[in-house]
């Protein structure tokens, strides 16, 4: 009996201390197994990147190099781009004067007007860029034209475009700085010249355009304002009464359709 009762204390701790050793010991092991796969791991390295500058062999590798250049320029000025040559400019302006003049100034969101604004120019620059595309890009692409030939071409689409909306004194202004000749025609005026008129004329528009817009929400102010002093409620703020009224009346003539649409026909129907 002894005997049987000395294995059975000596199982049980044999048992216990198996149990007590059983995490770290397989944690151990795997630590082991990802040690031995390493190697493995180590016969395919990452490929390293090495940029040096090297002598160019020929022009050809020269124009190619300022080819790349130029294209990395043009796509960090692309947002400016394509604010100060299309009709960005009137349609962000012209909402964030709306929403002065209701008594929002947050809703829209930034983030909605700016989108909204995006969206809009890029429905009304869609049949410019479709000619730039047809008369520029595409032959260009099929190397039927030079890249000096395809740059003139491609501006000129975009050049008309911000003629027609460009007023005579703000181009007459840019030419006279400029010190250049008098140009005959819309395609002897250089793009660096246009593009400041363009936006100079464009800023005006919209300042016109938010002055019409604030005209009648100023009114319903007045008037809100009139009646709270002849009640003797100078203390509450007219604002407070006038926004719903200015809601309302926004809503019942459509102003979105009214405002946008009309925004939009200015350029398309030119």
């Amino acid at each position: 009996m002894e005997i049987i009762e000395t294995s059975v204390s000596g199982f049980r701790k044999y048992f216990y201390l198996c149990k007590s050793i059983k995490f770290p010991f397989f944690s151990l092991l795997l630590l082991s197994v990802f040690c031995l796969g390493m190697p493995l791991y180590a016969q395919s390295p990452i490929p390293g990147i090495n940029i040096s500058v090297d002598t160019a062999n020929s022009p050809q590798q020269v124009a190619t190099t300022l080819q790349i250049v130029f294209l990395l320029t043009i796509l960090t000025m692309a947002p400016a781009i394509l604010i100060m040559t299309t009709s960005f400019t009137r349609f962000v302006i012209v909402l964030s004067f709306l929403r002065q003049a209701i008594g929002t100034p947050q809703a829209p969101s930034n983030q909605i007007v700016i989108g909204l604004a995006l969206f809009l120019s890029l429905f009304v620059m869609m049949p410019v860029w479709k000619e730039v595309n047809d008369v520029a890009l595409s032959p260009y692409l099929e190397e039927t034209i030079s890249q000096e030939e395809f740059i003139d071409r491609a501006t000129l689409p975009i050049k008309r475009f911000m003629g027609n909306f460009t007023r005579e004194k703000d181009l007459a202004l840019f030419v006279r700085i400029a010190k250049i000749e008098r140009p005959k025609n819309i395609e002897d005026i250089p793009i660096w010249v246009m593009i400041p008129a363009f936006v100079v004329s464009e800023l005006k528009v919209a300042f016109q355009i938010g002055f019409l817009l604030y005209v009648p929400f100023l009114v319903i102010d007045m008037v809100i304002a009139s009646i709270l002093m002849a009640m003797g409620m100078m203390m509450m703020p007219p604002v407070m009464i006038s926004l719903p009224f200015k809601l309302m009346l926004f809503v019942l003539v459509d102003g979105w359709h009214l405002i946008l649409g009309s925004m939009v026909k200015s350029f398309v129907d030119i």
